[in-house]
């Protein structure tokens, strides 16, 4: 994946530094696999076990991959999924590598079959704001430094539209509510305080 392309999926860096990226929609899911099938690096993949969720991929060889990078990751797939926007307060995510996903022509768009073992790895549905690439991002909050969280945020009922001036004002107007909307996962939103 060439380096600035990644900016037109969701994506963060992990607390070790490794870019994870994810489909914003079924169309986005199937370009990412597709391109990154064509290199030669076998990478860590991820999807909730229902319908309904970003393909996360972590950009890095797999033995240079930590088991907070999968923790991390396996956050940030399962809340940028339909169970964010379901409400629920846990989700089940699957893992397994590039290789063993494959696609036939039944398959309708977005839609990858996965060959072998698969692990699951059950986690809460819980971010935090901060910036990274001078971008703000929501990332699992195990991600930035405690001093760079500017915001917790659960699944809840306020749809995250009419939270977001309620948010620009906590965050003292660093970032327009444009900004703030394209960080959110779909769905409702809930401030945590802490």
């Amino acid at each position: 994946m060439e380096l600035e392309s990644y900016k037109k999926y969701r994506w963060f860096f992990t607390k070790s530094k490794k870019l994870v990226a994810g489909g914003k929609s079924a169309i986005q899911n199937e370009e990412l696999i597709k391109s990154l099938k064509k290199q030669d690096t076998d990478l860590i993949v991820m999807h909730t076990s229902s319908p309904g969720s970003p393909f996360a991929v972590i950009i890095s060889p797999i033995n240079k991959v930590l088991e907070s990078d999968l923790e991390q990751t396996a956050v940030f797939t399962a809340c940028f999924s339909r169970d964010w926007r379901d409400g629920k307060e846990k989700s089940t995510v699957d893992i397994f590598k590039l290789s063993q996903l494959y696609k036939d022509k039944k398959m309708k768009i977005g839609t990858w079959g996965v060959k072998g073992d698969i692990q699951h790895k059950k986690v809460e549905l819980e971010l935090v704001l901060t910036t990274q690439k001078e971008t703000l991002r929501a990332v699992p909050p195990s991600t930035p430094e405690k001093k760079s969280i500017l915001l917790n945020i659960l699944p809840g009922k306020i749809d995250k539209r009419s939270i977001v001036p309620k948010m620009a004002l906590e965050l003292h107007e660093e970032f327009n509510q444009e900004a703030i909307l394209s960080a959110l996962p779909p769905g409702g939103v809930k401030i945590k305080r802490k």
